[in-house]
């Protein structure tokens, strides 16, 4: 089980410091023309990548429920995040390399996304029903927990120092010190992923040739659908979940631009307020954790979102640099309970 939950503290490096504040903030600010449009253009590049996600996933899936092992597919998925990550150090500070690094950033959040899907899927069959919510909470807070101690080393070693380690150079032609934190992520999503792979049992493996595993599981997928009048319940969550997910996607993909773009942030500051939402964030992940096994999913994950409608709205008609500090710190503590519940 912690072998399981140490996964969250590997691939939640990839969330914090390229997804939301270093280097979607270093895209836009640095790599594409104006910060205007390098918005706009990483807004894209996500949406691009959440609707592949969302054509992908339930297919995969499928296929891997099928063929009954998870790790075979979290392993490729978790290699191809690994290797978008390195590829990031090739995102130059000009508009010359915007398209390239987009089309990376956003494979590599597929590849991402899509190992997260067999990760989760791991949950159920290494825990008690009892246990669930507590174990969830408990990987979310070590997730944040890994998110921060990340960005604390790409900020101390190589952001907020003169001499970065590695004796990268830190001109505004070169910003290797920015980029590095591609390899970073990806070497530190291999380190601390292994493990999961070492010692979290999986399902055992269904006798069955690839072929006809692919086939059940597409047929297995089509008629779920063609039964989905069986399924409303599931339907309902699946769009408020959908619905809500997208506000929680925004915020991700927009925290640190916003924070810079608005506010006039510089990279360590940004890292900064990383740091703040990733610590208040894994507190409320852990403290949220008993109060789901004892209230109930449904009602932790309501208390969290009318959390996140208050301190999200203050924080958005906030013109006080210290107001937004204090309501984006307040929010972090509200977001893990809408993943992890």
């Amino acid at each position: 089980q912690f072998s399981w939950a140490l996964y969250d503290w590997a691939n939640s490096a990839f969330s914090a410091v390229i997804i939301t504040f270093v280097f979607a903030t270093y895209f836009s600010e640095a790599v594409a023309a104006d910060s205007v449009s390098g918005t706009a253009q990483w807004g894209w590049a996500m949406s691009a990548s959440g609707i592949a996600i969302a054509l992908i996933s339930p297919v995969l899936g499928a296929i891997a429920d099928a063929g009954g092992r998870r790790k075979p597919w979290l392993l490729k998925f978790t290699g191809l995040a690994v290797l978008g990550c390195c590829l990031l150090w090739y995102a130059r500070p000009t508009p010359e390399v915007a398209l390239m690094v987009l089309a990376v950033a956003a494979f590599t959040n597929v590849a991402f996304e899509i190992a997260g899907v067999f990760y989760n899927a791991m949950l159920p069959e290494i825990v008690s029903r009892d246990y669930i919510g507590r174990l969830s909470g408990w990987a979310w807070g070590l997730g944040y927990a890994g998110g921060l101690a990340c960005l604390v080393l790409v900020l101390f070693a190589f952001v907020w120092t003169d001499e970065p380690l590695l004796g990268l150079d830190n001109s505004e032609e070169s910003m290797e010190h920015v980029r590095i934190s591609g390899p970073l992520v990806g070497a530190w999503l291999a380190l601390f992923s292994i493990p999961l792979f070492l010692f979290t049992p999986d399902r055992p493996r269904v006798r069955l040739p690839k072929r006809e595993a692919v086939r059940r599981g597409l047929a297995q997928l089509r008629g779920t659908f063609a039964r989905i009048r069986e399924y409303r319940e599931i339907v309902r969550f699946l769009i408020a979940r959908m619905i809500y997910t997208d506000g929680l996607n925004t915020l991700f993909a927009f925290g640190g631009i916003y924070a810079a773009g608005t506010f006039g942030m510089d990279f360590a500051e940004v890292i900064q307020f990383g740091i703040l939402l990733n610590v208040t964030a894994g507190l409320g992940a852990l403290a949220f954790g008993w109060i789901d096994d004892f209230l109930g999913a449904r009602r932790t994950i309501l208390i969290a979102l009318a959390g996140l409608l208050v301190c999200g709205t203050v924080a958005v008609i906030a013109t006080s640099t210290t107001v937004f500090w204090i309501a984006g710190g307040l929010l972090g503590i509200f977001v893990g309970p809408t993943q992890a519940a």
